[in-house]
């Protein structure tokens, strides 16, 4: 299975303590050089994600070929989820790990299969690799993460928590 992650679910997984589960649920991850970038420049409140993404061995930095679909895409997406989309396509991925709006939008419209950072904390449940998902999913919200409390009521529902 091939995936391509944005930044988001890495800096997500990463503040929270869970970046293991990415490996242990998908295996070998690629992502974008500008995705690579942005885990430098993230503003988040910890450097974990600085330190993971570099020395994780499992994670594979790819330049994008096609620099004018990824401009084309620069009018609604930021560069790090344009150059994901365009590098998923590129290497026909599976999945393509994603938080935004515009870009999960932009990747239904191509037909491809996303799962954010809420998915992969239910994927990692319903795996096996944790037993519960609620404090994981407060750590996020502490860390500035912008989640409904209706989403969070309902993918509490859906995992029985």
């Amino acid at each position: 299975m091939i995936i391509v992650s944005n930044t988001t679910p890495l800096i997500g997984m990463a503040s929270i303590g869970r970046f293991d589960l990415l490996h242990q649920i998908f295996g070998k991850i690629y992502i974008a050089q500008a995705v690579y970038e942005e885990t430098f420049v993230s503003i988040i409140k910890t450097d974990r994600i600085r330190y993971e993404v570099p020395y994780a061995d499992w994670i594979e930095t790819v330049k994008v070929n096609d620099s004018m679909a990824v401009n084309r895409m620069l009018e609604n997406l930021d560069l790090g989820e344009a150059e994901t989309i365009v590098l998923a396509s590129e290497i026909k991925a599976d999945w393509v790990l994603m938080d935004e709006k515009k870009g999960r939008r932009k990747l239904k419209e191509l037909g491809f299969n996303k799962i954010g950072t809420l998915g992969i904390l239910i994927k990692a449940k319903q795996e096996g690799f944790l037993s519960v998902i609620r404090p994981d999913i407060e750590r996020l919200c502490n860390q500035g993460f912008s989640i409904s409390k209706t989403v969070v009521k309902t993918v509490l529902k859906q995992v029985n928590e």
